[in-house]
């Protein structure tokens, strides 16, 4: 990092740092780029160098620099201690997988809040209790930019941290919420931001909502909005947002959005999946493309339109809107590999189908889906490419796993524990069931099956088994 110059004095060569002609202030400029173990580490440079990371105005820790959490906590915990606290900070960026120490998270949150006169951007992604975050941000009147990703703390990780309704902060332009949960008024509607005035750019990701049927979203400048959803929660979405131009969407698509929340968006975005077993999401989806009139670039993922295929009837344009994607000019497809959790559901859903076709396997792309999205707009450019994710809209969200069992350790907001993991239970159930059928139908119909496939399916039988003991003994806990 440090260019070198070579100079003689009185016969002996010496090598003299080029930086050290550079003024203080343009030096922690430069370190404010590095994540705060690197810029620390500039220390051991020279003695120009030993004191100037105290007055970086940047903090970012992420736990992946380190080797091990407790080397991590160490290095934060002495880094908030040695810091210049004179200096005016302007981001925090914090990241620790595990469940924190809230002796840590205290530390973090009181200098937060001693520290947060001009602070524009924070970002905290934590497992464990943020309550004494909270109040320390509904202070910091100058933030643009605020992330809040928390996994809540436990055996089981049941529940979410309820959003609080009280937090206005009119200079923020872009929002990232994870992991929380909205709570309604009398009415059954909440509207969480309608108080972030300025509001640009909002995620949310994997947020539910209590006791409602409403998710409002008002904002009249609102351009952006991006959406994951991993819970089994089904409630509407009413969007009122003029100026909204971009929406994207990763994971199941349960919500419907009411009335024309849509129609302002021009560019979208989607990555859908579907559970094994699973019939409602392929409308949900089918209503989300016929409320999108005005779009004029639709970027989709392979499983996104195994799932329109999934509708009856589809290409028979019987539930089209006449006036859909009329305005489209560009389709990009991205290749990536399907789920296990819709490969299943691709093998049951079409179970008759591949049989007598002697399991001939589908391709990504379903056949007739694509003519049937521009049908409308025949001229629009269509471009098929290989990339592991579907676009760079969801570079700010944390990867999932594909696997189907995870998804049903995911509690619902508005059921109690025991009911909602009964649920699940019986759906995994289902799905146990219609694997073994399809096994037995495969060999009784002598299918030239590959063993590792047949296998393949046999273990995943095992899976279910598993997945369903432990549950059921989730069950037994909950009641006691």
């Amino acid at each position: 990092m440090i260019q070198r110059k070579t100079r003689k004095r009185r016969g002996i060569e010496t090598s003299e740092d080029k930086s050290s002609d550079l003024p203080n202030c343009i030096l922690i400029h430069i370190l404010s780029f590095l994540n705060t173990k690197d810029a620390v580490g500039t220390c051991i440079l020279s003695k120009r160098w030993k004191h100037i990371w105290k007055y970086i105005p940047t903090l970012t820790f992420h736990y992946s620099d380190f080797s091990t959490l407790k080397n991590f906590d160490k290095f934060v915990s002495g880094v908030l201690s040695l810091r210049d606290n004179s200096i005016v900070m302007h981001t925090i960026d914090f990241d620790r997988n595990g469940s924190i120490n809230s002796g840590l998270l205290k530390k973090v949150a009181y200098y937060v809040l001693s520290h947060n006169v001009k602070l524009l951007r924070f970002r905290i992604d934590v497992k464990g209790d943020i309550g004494h975050i909270l109040p320390c941000i509904s202070s910091c009147q100058t933030l643009t930019s605020l992330k809040l990703s928390v996994s809540p703390k436990g055996r089981y990780n049941y529940g979410r941290t309820l959003f609080p309704k009280s937090l206005s902060l009119t200079a923020l332009t872009c929002l990232h919420l994870g992991n929380f949960a909205f709570c309604a008024g009398d009415d059954g509607r909440i509207e969480p931001f309608s108080a972030f005035n300025s509001l640009n750019s909002l995620i949310i990701d994997n947020c539910t909502v209590k006791d409602a049927r409403i998710l409002c979203i008002t904002s009249e400048k609102l351009v952006s909005l991006t959406m994951r959803n991993l819970s089994f929660d089904v409630y509407q979405i009413e969007i009122s947002a003029p100026s909204l131009c971009t929406f994207s969407f990763i994971g199941i698509p349960y919500q419907k959005f009411r009335g024309s929340s849509l129609s302002s968006v021009e560019q979208v975005n989607i990555d859908a999946e579907m559970l094994a077993n699973y019939s409602e999401p392929p409308l949900v989806l089918l209503s989300w493309l016929c409320d999108l009139a005005n779009i004029k670039s639709l970027t989709v993922s392979p499983s996104t339109l195994q799932i329109l295929s999934f509708v009856p009837d589809i290409l028979k344009d019987k539930l089209l809107s006449p006036s859909l994607m009329r305005s489209l000019k560009s389709l990009k497809v991205k290749l990536k590999p399907l789920s296990y959790g819709l490969s299943l559901a691709l093998k049951i859903v079409n179970l008759e189908k591949e049989l007598k076709a002697e399991f001939n396997p589908s391709s990504l792309i379903p056949d007739g889906i694509l003519d049937l999205l521009l049908k409308n707009s025949p001229s629009a450019d269509v471009d098929i490419v290989e990339c592991s994710r579907i676009d760079e809209s969801f570079d700010q969200l944390a990867p999932f796993s594909s696997s189907l069992f995870p998804e049903f350790l995911q509690p619902s907001s508005d059921e109690h524990v025991v009911h909602d993991l009964y649920r699940r239970v019986q759906h995994l159930k289902q799905v146990k069931l219609q694997t073994n059928k399809y096994i037995e139908l495969a060999m009784k119909e002598k299918i030239s099956w590959e063993m590792e496939e047949l296998l393949a399916l046999r273990n995943h039988v095992m899976m279910f088994s598993k997945t369903i003991d432990v549950i059921e003994r989730q069950i037994k806990d909950a009641r006691n």
